[in-house]
């Protein structure tokens, strides 16, 4: 096992991971921006580096200066959490090159599900199900007229190094195509340092379904069940995610957990993953993508599964075999996460900074909170507005509701705007209490759009 691990990242993920070594009895270095130097990260730790002015670019991808972190102060492994290095194959690459392990999948592995379009004709070959689209990237305007005059309006034009929902367009027609191309391609260079896009025929009012796995270095592989994200921004950012789905049967479970894991394996995967899906109005699913980190949502499926997927991550890092089996992997319950954001939901969820005045979180069985903040704890205006995760567990879907609702009504966060009012309303929403989700969700049952 590690003695020290560094985490290449910070906010709530990095506090998170840092009490998955506590309990593992691993020393931890964490490092930190100018603006970060007192976040609940930097407290927690053992030790901490701090690597850079604010901007991301010069400190948290900054990789000269985070590996130089790790070397210095004896680190043997870095776990990047998400976004930032974590798909990233040549981080990983040079950990590898450094002597340190990253905790995470292969740099190939990384590079070959982050590369879209390639990870649509793997995942054709290896029999899971794609949605119709163009075979590889589109690299003018005629064969993107092409593509779409063969799959049919509506399409989606997306980035192939894509991620967070940047680099994507949906378009209605030839107009609309020529235009989206440009700008898809213009954002995906600037979000990517990739122009590459490619083409998928639109599937209208899907359920985003997202399958955790879980795969050791020995050839184990296990499926932890899925969540359902559906409830999402335009810019396809999460808002709330739940499991198990309350569209997924027990038959359907087990043919997305069986194409998640040939998706796994396709890779040559190890590590924590997810295997992303659309799923139709006729229980027809899609492969849309794989993330090759842990996801922001993870805590839904440790609720329902009791499987510590950070610390199994760090088991499979050292060379350990899986802690679970697939027998041993059952759902109890129901879970449902609500991602707190620094958002003024009265004013187009514009950003909110400032210094938080008073913090009251709820508590009680079943509740679970991930954050950085406290009171006093000034907001930087340089980073992701996510403050907290509100998770809660109840022994059926209508419990959890329950639930989460209580948890909102006690939720205090004081000197600045956040979302939780918008969460109070959605989980009062007759549409969502009865489970008639989509991805546009939000368009049609929130805003009437």
């Amino acid at each position: 096992m590690f003695k020290k691990i560094l985490i290449a990242n910070r906010g709530e993920i990095a506090v998170r991971i840092i009490r998955a070594c506590r309990e593992m009895k691993i020393s931890t270095v964490a490092v930190y921006s100018q603006a970060d130097a007192n976040s609940l990260h930097v407290r927690l730790a053992n030790e901490a580096v701090c690597v850079g002015p604010p901007a991301n670019k010069d400190s948290y991808l900054n990789m000269p200066n985070i590996i130089s972190a790790a070397m210095i102060t004896g680190a043997e492994a870095i776990h990047p959490g998400y976004a930032y290095f974590s798909e990233q194959p040549s981080f990983a690459e040079a950990c590898e090159a450094c002597n340190l392990v990253f905790i995470g999948p292969k740099a190939s592995a990384i590079e070959k599900m982050g590369d879209k379009a390639r990870a649509r004709e793997m995942m054709q070959s290896a029999g899971v199900p794609v949605i119709p689209g163009t075979k590889s990237t589109v690299d003018s305007e005629q064969e993107a007229l092409r593509a779409a005059q063969k799959m049919g309006y509506p399409a989606l034009i997306k980035a192939s190094a894509g991620g967070g929902g940047r680099g994507i367009r949906l378009v209605q027609n030839d107009e609309e195509l020529v235009k989206g191309l440009k700008l898809a391609r213009a954002e995906a260079e600037s979000a990517f340092g990739s122009p590459a896009v490619y083409m998928e025929k639109y599937i209208e009012d899907p359920r985003h379904i997202e399958v955790q796995i879980l795969a050791d270095q020995h050839g184990h592989y296990v499926h932890l069940g899925e969540r359902e994200c559906s409830i999402q921004t335009d810019r396809h950012q999460k808002m709330v995610e739940e499991s198990p789905s309350p569209a997924i049967t027990p038959a359907l479970r087990q043919k997305m957990g069986d194409a998640a894991i040939r998706a796994a394996k396709a890779a040559g995967y190890s590590s924590a993953g997810t295997v992303e899906f659309l799923l139709d109005k006729d229980g027809n699913f899609y492969f849309m993508e794989m993330n090759t980190r842990v996801q922001v949502e993870h805590p839904v499926t440790e609720a329902v599964t009791g499987v510590d997927i950070v610390q199994e991550m760090i088991r499979i890092a050292t060379g350990e075999k899986l802690g679970i089996s697939q027998k041993e992997a059952h759902l109890n319950g129901h879970a449902i996460e609500c991602r707190i954001t620094a958002e003024d939901p009265e004013n187009g969820f514009a950003p909110s900074v400032g210094r938080i005045s008073d913090l009251v979180f709820p508590g009680g069985l079943g509740v679970r909170v991930d954050t950085h903040i406290y009171a006093g704890y000034d907001i930087p205006p340089y980073y992701d507005p996510l403050l907290a995760k509100l998770v809660v567990w109840g022994s059926d879907r209508s419990a959890a509701i329950a639930r989460m609702t209580r948890c909102l009504d006690e939720l205090e966060i004081g000197g600045i705007k956040t979302n939780a009012s918008f969460h109070k309303k959605i989980m009062g929403n007759a549409y969502f209490r009865k489970g008639d989700l989509s991805t546009n969700f939000l368009r049609r049952r929130m805003f009437g759009a």
